[in-house]
C-alpha cells in the first residue's frame, strides 16, 4: 500500500537480522555454497545471493565500507558483515566475522576508524574499530533500544536514535496481573504496518570524546512524537550543519487519531548551543522529511510534498537560504520525483534520483540557474547516492530486473560507470537468464503505456509459453528495473513462464497526470491498462493465450481478486498476495487513516461521487463471477491490510466451488521475510502456477 522504493524494503528484510542476540554455540552465517542445475534460479539461488548495504565512503574518497548480508534457510536467519575496498574495486577485504549483524556502518570524520552499530547480550550499542577492522571496543551501554547513529562533522557529538516505551495509561488495570496478555487502547494508530505501537524512536544527541559517550539530551522529551516516522525513516531524516552546532530532524508531531489522518511532517533544526529549535518548512502541508545541508552551510534541502494526506504526491526539491530563510521549489517545472539529495562539495549543484520512464536516474540541479539535467541515461535503477568527490565522482548502488544491488563509480561529467563490487559475480555467472524487452502499447484511451516483457532463458520464438500478468502493489510505485527477492521477475521467467510488467496507470515516472489516474477509481483505467498489456502480448506467436495467470500483491493483490470478477475468461489461475478484498472491511482495519480517505473518498457511509464509485469496485462485490482457480497468500502481522482480507476471500473462493489454496504465515508482515517462509513461499508459487497452466 504504501508507495516506497522496493530498495527500501530491501533494507528492511536486512535490519531484520541485524538485533539477533544470544550467539552461543552458533555458527558465523556467511556465503552459502550452493550447487545450481542447469543454471535454474530457484528459491534456494536466490536466497543465496548476498545483498548489499550501509555503503560508505572515507572523507578522503579512497577506501569504501560496506555491509553484506548472507541469509541461511536451514538457521531461518541472516547475518550481516563488514568490507572495505579500495575505491578503484579492488583489495576487498573483510572486516568482521561475528555470529550478530553489525549494521549502521560508516567512517569516523577523520577517517581512520570504523563506527557502527552491534546488538549482543548487553543491548545495541556503538563499537568503533580501526580499518582494519583490529582493536574493536563498545563505546556506549545502551540498553535494547538503540536503532541508529551519526556522528557530527566536527567528532565531537553523537546522534543516535532510541524507541522510548510508551506511557501506559491503563497501568493501574493492570496492577497485579503480571501474566496479562490484554491490550488496552482509547486511539487510533496503536498499531502500523507490522508491530504494536508500544514504543516512539526519538533521537538524543551526546557529547563524544572519541572512546566514551555521553549522557544524552532528548530532542523530543516529554513527547510521544516520532522521529525518525516509522515505518520507512532510518538516520537519513537527520543531518548535521558542516559546523555541527546545528541538527535538522523530520517529525510529524501528531499521535493517535490525528496521526493516523495526516501526512503532514515538518523539517525542524535544533540549535546545540540554545537548546531552542524551530520549524523552517511551517505551512507546508505535506510529508517533508530527509534534510540535507550544503558543505558550505548556507543551504539545507528536503524531499517535499505538497498536499496533506497523499502518500503519493509528487516528490518536490525544496532548497532553503539559511540567512534569509526563504525556502525554493527547484522541481516546480520537473515533472518527476526527487529522491536522495547529496550536495556537490562545492555546494553548486544537488545531485539526486528521480524515476523516468520506469528507470531510476541520477540527475544533477544547478542552483546557480535552476536547470535540472540527467546524470545518466542507464536500463538500470540507482538505488542511493552514498558519495560525491570533489570532482563529482560519485558512489552509488544500482540494480537491475537482471542483477541484485551492487556498487558502481559514476562521472557526474560524462555519464561514464565503472562497477566497482562484485559480491554476487560468481553466482551471476552460474545462472540463466532471461531477456528484458520494453514495450509500449497502446491503451484503450489512446495513451502509450510501457510494459516490460522477461522471457524464460533459452527462449525459443517457436514455442508457446505459459504467460504471467504482473499487478503492481504501491498502489503508485513504478515497475521499474527493481530486483526483488520475492517478486523476482527472473525466478518466474526460470520456471518457464513469459513475465507481462506494465506500468499501469496510477504509477510515478510518466509524469503528475498519469501517476494521479488512480485515486478513486481503483476498478477503472488502471484495470483497463492491465487488460491491455495481456490482451496485446497474446498477439504474440509464442504467447498461450489458453495459459495466462495474474500475480500480484498489495495494490496487486486487490487487482487480481479485481480481474477475478471481470476478466471474461481471459486466465486460467490467480495468485493474490496480502491485497484488498473488501473496502468497507478495509476502511475500518487498517491504521494510516490517511491512505483510504485520499484514494476511495472516505468512509464507505459517506455519500458521494468518489466514495460510491470507489465502494461499487470493492473486489467482494463481484465473487458472483468468480470462475478461476485462485491462490490466497496473507500474513497475521499485515497491518496495512489484515489477514482477515485474505481469510474472507479465500472462503469465499471454497463456498462458491472454486479450487482455491490459502498460504497463511502467523509471523509475517507485509512482507515475507524470514528465509525457510521465503521459499516455502516461492514453492506454493510455482506448484500453484504449474498445477493450473502446465499440466
Amino acid at each position: 500500500m504504501k508507495k516506497t522504493l522496493v530498495i527500501i524494503a530491501m533494507a528492511c528484510i536486512a535490519f531484520a537480522g541485524c538485533k539477533q542476540k544470544s550467539h552461543k554455540n552458533e555458527a558465523v552465517i556467511g556465503k552459502p555454497e550452493i550447487e545450481i542445475k542447469d543454471g535454474k534460479l530457484s528459491p534456494e539461488v536466490l536466497w543465496s545471493f548476498g545483498r548489499i548495504g550501509d555503503v560508505a565512503v572515507s572523507p578522503d574518497g579512497k577506501k569504501i565500507l560496506y555491509a553484506v548480508t548472507y541469509y541461511s534457510i536451514p538457521e531461518n536467519k541472516g547475518n550481516a558483515e563488514l568490507y572495505l575496498m579500495n575505491a578503484d574495486g579492488t583489495d576487498v577485504k573483510q572486516l568482521t566475522k561475528t555470529k550478530g549483524s553489525e549494521w549502521n556502518a560508516v567512517f569516523t570524520p577523520q577517517g581512520d576508524k570504523i563506527a557502527f552499530a552491534y546488538a549482543d547480550s548487553t543491548g545495541s550499542n556503538i563499537y568503533l574499530m580501526n580499518l582494519d577492522g583490529s582493536e574493536r571496543q563498545k563505546i556506549s551501554n545502551f540498553g535494547d533500544d538503540m536503532e541508529a547513529f551519526s556522528i557530527s562533522p566536527d567528532g565531537k557529538h553523537i546522534l543516535y536514535v532510541r524507541a522510548l516505551p510508551k506511557k501506559d495509561k491503563f497501568a493501574k488495570l493492570k496492577e497485579g496481573l503480571d501474566k496479562t496478555t490484554g491490550r488496552i487502547n482509547d486511539d487510533l494508530m496503536y498499531r502500523h504496518w507490522d508491530g504494536w505501537v508500544d514504543n516512539v524512536p526519538q533521537p538524543f544527541i551526546a557529547d563524544f570524546d572519541g572512546k566514551t559517550i555521553g549522557e544524552g539530551i532528548n530532542l523530543l522529551d516529554g513527547t510521544e512524537y516520532e522521529s525518525p516516522m516509522r515505518p520507512w525513516g532510518g538516520i537519513e531524516q537527520f543531518a548535521w550543519s558542516p559546523d555541527s552546532k546545528v541538527v535538522a530532524y523530520t517529525c510529524r508531531k501528531k499521535t493517535g487519531t490525528e496521526y493516523a489522518f495526516s501526512t503532514n511532517s515538518d523539517i525542524y533544526l535544533y540549535h546545540l548551543d540554545s537548546r531552542s529549535t524551530e520549524n523552517i518548512s511551517e505551512g507546508m502541508m505535506g510529508y517533508d522529511q530527509n534534510p540535507v545541508f550544503s558543505p558550505d552551510g548556507k543551504y539545507i534541502a528536503w524531499e517535499s510534498m505538497e498536499r496533506d494526506g497523499y502518500e503519493a504526491d509528487k516528490i518536490r526539491l525544496m532548497v532553503c537560504d539559511l540567512a534569509t530563510k526563504t525556502i525554493t521549489d527547484f522541481s516546480k517545472d520537473f515533472d518527476q520525483n526527487s529522491n536522495g539529495l547529496r550536495f556537490s562539495r562545492d555546494s553548486k549543484d544537488i545531485f539526486f534520483i528521480s524515476d523516468r520512464h520506469a528507470r531510476d536516474n541520477i540527475y544533477r540541479l544547478t542552483l546557480a540557474d535552476g536547470t535540472i539535467s540527467p546524470v545518466t541515461n542507464t536500463t538500470q535503477d540507482y538505488t542511493a547516492i552514498n558519495f560525491i568527490g570533489n570532482d563529482n565522482t560519485l558512489i552509488a548502488t544500482q540494480m537491475s530486473i537482471s542483477h541484485p544491488a551492487e556498487i558502481w563509480k559514476i562521472n557526474a561529467t560524462d555519464g561514464k560507470q565503472t562497477k566497482l563490487s562484485s559480491v554476487n559475480d560468481d553466482l551471476m555467472k552460474k545462472v540463466k537468464w532471461g531477456n528484458v524487452e520494453e514495450r509500449w502499447q497502446t491503451t484503450t484511451d489512446g495513451k502509450q503505456m510501457l510494459t516490460w516483457i522477461i522471457y524464460p532463458p533459452d527462449f525459443d520464438s517457436t514455442k508457446k509459453y505459459p504467460t504471467l500478468l504482473y499487478c503492481e502493489g504501491g498502489p503508485q510505485s513504478t515497475v521499474s528495473q527493481f530486483w526483488s527477492y520475492r517478486w523476482n521477475f527472473q525466478i518466474m521467467a526460470a520456471h518457464g513462464y513469459i513475465i507481462v510488467a506494465p506500468n499501469r496507470r496510477g504509477l510515478p515516472g510518466f509524469g503528475t497526470k498519469w501517476n494521479e489516474e488512480i485515486s478513486g477509481d481503483y476498478g477503472g483505467q488502471c484495470m483497463k491498462d492491465y487488460l491491455t498489456a495481456i490482451d496485446e502480448m497474446c498477439k504474440e506467436p509464442f504467447v498461450d493465450k489458453e495459459r495466462l495467470g495474474a500475480v500480484g500483491a498489495s495494490f496487486g493483490g486487490f487487482s487480481v481478486y479485481w480481474l477475478a470478477g471481470h476478466h471474461n475468461k481471459r486466465f486460467k489461475c490467480f495468485i493474490a498476495h496480502n491485497g484488498m478484498f473488501n473496502f468497507e472491511q478495509q476502511y475500518l482495519e487498517t491504521e494510516e487513516m490517511w491512505f483510504e480517505e485520499w484514494d476511495l473518498g472516505g468512509a464507505y457511509w459517506i455519500d458521494n461521487p468518489k466514495t460510491r464509485h470507489s465502494y461499487a469496485n470493492s473486489p467482494h462485490k463481484f465473487v458472483d463471477k468468480w470462475d478461476t482457480p485462485i491462490l490466497v497468500i496473507h500474513s497475521e502481522n499485515d497491518y496495512r491490510i489484515v489477514a482477515s482480507q485474505g481469510m474472507a476471500a479465500y472462503n469465499a473462493a471454497v463456498i462458491r466451488g472454486i479450487p482455491a489454496r490459502y498460504l497463511y504465515f502467523p509471523d509475517e508482515s507485509h512482507w515475507v521475510l524470514k528465509p525457510q517462509n521465503g521459499v516455502l513461499w516461492q514453492r506454493n508459487f510455482f506448484d500453484w502456477l504449474d498445477m493450473w497452466l502446465k499440466k
